[in-house]
């Protein structure tokens, strides 16, 4: 596989945009470093919470891998019952390995102070490869399909870098993230000149589009042959689809598209281009299928096959619904617009007419790009379920499509070259146009993704970093702890105290990967779907978790669920004040109900006296009324110190 700066992309049959060439000496390898230091400025500037798949589905499974079971990780219950490959978590496994490793070259004394820092930043520096990476691929894909200068292919990389939800989900730890740089590394990679070989079929009617360089290759070009150029794009194709079964809807189009195509030549090079693709299909695909039963069986201990149980759990069993549903329309009516933002008329525009180079290759890649991009959204809007990063991994793929539609709009051709224009940095450029309007939508993306990166849900982190740095003044002997953990540092051994308790909705900060210290005993309330009932059964519509227990009647769930009464010799009733928490964190509308519960109420000799010790903003909205207002974390007075 070509690296990345030493490769130089081949435009299909040298296409380019004569009305608006754009001269510029950056290197691809430049412009990949220049992305690098973009998005690890990003990830250094992405202090809000946003989903808690992006550490649940990812960190808390390879914080327990890299450092034991004793580590206190919460394992939710798809991960109990294998619906997740390893695959993603792995890598994070890694991380952690080598940054633990490093943390122990530190000196004793500030172990407290760095480890935790060091533990949490590692992971963002693979997301920040991540996602410089599916930038460059983005620019490379429209390089190949616009070529090296045109105006268009260098708005693809403006739009990709000045994007709000790529700025703000590139550098997470979501599967989608890894996952839409898989789906446009193997789009660049894909033999798109499978579309222009028409006339190299008619020279050689034996000869295999894939088992060489096109005709119309230049000699001198870098580029991977066809055929090679075929194995790298399957196998991340592959990869990408076992991270997230719903990415093969976009290869059936990608491949249904090759084959009718395919069928337009003739019959000699139609039957064996069929063969070579099913060849190369069953051989990178069992090589992928193999790497990931291999992990697997490693993960868990046994030999699982995680797609199918993800399958039978969340459409047979209807599980997934039980995490929201929403209307037929959602990812036209909002995935789409929240994925696009500024861009919107202009990836529209594409979607209504696709763009054309007037070439035979670029302008079917282009048709067979928006056909992935219907065949998608139309699937997926078939699922009660959905969330705008399911339909991420199109998000390049909209950019590159909308790309010549914005260059045509906010530029205008570059003016006819003059005499003394002899070296690049004298040829005429392209003249911005409608600045105004460039300047407005830049600001309308530049605003919100100042707002969603500091501002919205920024103290689901904050909380859990005052936590940690309490727990290791209060408890700095246990604080400076390094792996491995023995069983009563964990989660599950005898603990001198209940540390933090969150009354919050399920899930609301983080966990481990930021609590860092196993020692730290914490306990939140869970929400575990109703896997013993069946779909469409009475018991499974009343079914209500903890977390929604504890919202339904919060006074109540308090004296009935943690702190019950029991019967003493006497016959009497006393509590259990060894389970009261030094911390209860909750949003401030809660606290109504535990003046209520520890004041006047059943709780009222439990010894708590409320007072608080933090309080952190978290947005100026949030569309669940639970999560409203400020995060808070009350001392209970309890303990000393």
């Amino acid at each position: 596989m070509a690296s990345i700066g030493s490769h130089t992309p081949r435009p299909l049959k040298a296409v380019s945009d004569e009305r608006a060439p754009v001269t510029t000496t950056s290197s691809p390898s430049s412009v990949f470093y220049r992305l690098l230091v973009i998005r690890a400025f990003n990830a250094y500037w992405l202090l809000t919470f946003f989903q808690p798949d992006e550490y649940f589905q990812a960190l808390e499974p390879a914080w327990q891998r890299a450092f034991g079971d004793a580590s206190a990780a919460w394992l939710t219950w798809e991960w109990r019952l294998q619906l997740r490959s390893s695959l993603h978590p792995a890598l994070f496994t890694a991380v952690y390995w080598i940054a633990d490793g490093f943390t122990r070259l530190i000196p004793s004394a500030l172990v407290i102070h760095l480890r935790p820092s060091i533990l949490i930043a590692a992971p963002k520096v693979l997301q920040v490869v991540s996602a410089a990476a599916s930038d460059w691929y983005t620019w490379q894909l429209a390089v190949k399909l616009y070529g090296r200068s045109s105006t268009s292919s260098w708005f693809a990389l403006f739009m990709t870098i000045c994007s709000p939800f790529q700025w703000f989900c590139s550098t997470r730890t979501f599967s989608n993230s890894l996952e839409t740089t898989l789906t446009i590394m193997a789009l660049y990679y894909w033999p798109w000149e499978l579309f222009s070989e028409r006339e190299a079929v008619k020279e050689n009617p034996k000869a295999s589009v894939l088992s060489g360089p096109s005709s119309h290759s230049p000699s001198s070009s870098p580029a991977l042959r066809p055929i090679n150029s075929l194995r790298v794009s399957l196998i991340l194709a592959a990869f990408a689809v076992t991270l997230r079964p719903t990415n093969l809807l976009l290869w059936l189009t990608i491949l249904i598209t090759t084959l009718v195509t395919a069928r337009s030549k003739s019959s000699a090079i139609n039957l064996t281009v069929l063969l070579e693709l099913a060849r190369e299909i069953a051989l990178c695909g069992s090589l992928a299928l193999t790497v990931s039963l291999l992990s697997d069986r490693l993960w868990f201990g046994e030999w699982t096959f995680p797609p199918y149980k993800w399958l039978y759990f969340n459409i047979s069993r209807s599980l997934a619904v039980f995490y929201g549903r929403n209307a037929w329309h959602y990812y036209l009516s909002q995935g789409i617009p929240l994925l696009s933002i500024a861009a919107l008329p202009f990836v529209i525009a594409a979607l209504y007419r696709i763009p054309k180079v007037g070439s035979r290759a670029p302008d079917l890649a282009l048709r067979t790009l928006a056909a992935a991009v219907y065949a998608m959204v139309t699937a997926l809007s078939l699922i009660s379920h959905k969330e705008v990063r399911f339909i991420y991994p199109l998000l390049p793929t909209l950019h590159i499509l909308a790309a010549p539609y914005a260059a045509a709009f906010f530029t205008r051709p570059a003016p006819v070259p003059t005499s003394d224009a002899s070296s690049p940095e004298k040829a005429p450029r392209p003249q911005l146009r409608r600045k105004g309007l460039l300047k407005a939508a830049l600001a309308l993306n530049i605003s919100l993704t100042a707002y969603l990166s500091l501002g919205h849900q920024p103290a689901p982190l904050n909380v859990l970093a005052f936590l940690r740095r309490e727990f290791e003044r209060l408890h700095p002997a246990e604080a400076q702890a390094l792996p491995p953990f023995s069983a009563d540092q964990g989660h599950h051994g005898p603990q001198v105290e209940l540390f933090a308790l969150f009354l919050t909705p399920c899930h609301s900060t983080p966990w481990r990967s930021h609590l860092i210290h196993p020692a730290l005993h914490a306990r939140a309330l869970t929400c575990e779907p109703p896997l013993h009932t069946n779909p469409d059964t009475p018991e499974r519509a009343s079914y209500r978790d903890e977390g929604d227990r504890f919202y339904d009647d919060p006074v109540g769930f308090l004296g009935r669920e943690l702190w019950p009464p029991q019967e003493n010799q006497s016959g009497g009733e006393s509590m259990h004040p060894e389970r009261i928490p030094r911390f209860i964190v909750g949003f401030e509308g809660i606290e109504p109900w535990l003046d209520e519960f520890f004041v006047r109420g059943q709780g009222a000799g439990l010894g708590v006296h409320l007072t608080r010790a933090w309080e952190g903003w978290n947005g100026l909205f949030n569309e669940d009324w639970r999560r409203r207002g400020k995060l808070v974390v009350w001392d209970t007075g309890v303990y000393g110190g």
